[in-house]
């Protein structure tokens, strides 16, 4: 419920993606030109390490990380024509993409 509506707040255009992993899980954003992405903790509260990291292809990734309590993020790159790649942990545990939203 809420959760969902606050992390969409945080990320212009549509979700595109969202891949869960053991911890958490990773959500994906796009507009015509830019793509947003934000990793959210399964469980909100105590701090923790988490990070998220978009890159472009050909660009240099844009990478949110530190203890956070329940999100990491939201990172945006500019994706017009472009694949981009994503990866993205909590506590150690996470997700990474391969060349998507190409």
């Amino acid at each position: 419920g809420g959760a969902a509506a606050d992390a969409a707040s945080v990320c212009h255009g549509r979700p595109t993606r969202t891949i869960a992993f053991a911890t958490g899980e990773l959500r994906l954003y796009k507009t015509r030109h830019y793509a947003c992405a934000v990793t959210v903790a399964k469980r909100p509260g105590a701090l923790r390490p988490m990070s998220v990291s978009l890159q472009p292809r050909g660009g240099r990734p844009a990478v949110k990380a530190g203890r956070f309590g329940r999100q990491a993020g939201p990172v945006t790159v500019h994706a017009l024509n472009r694949c981009v790649r994503v990866v993205a942990s909590v506590s150690g545990r996470g997700t990474a993409t391969g060349w998507i939203l190409c």
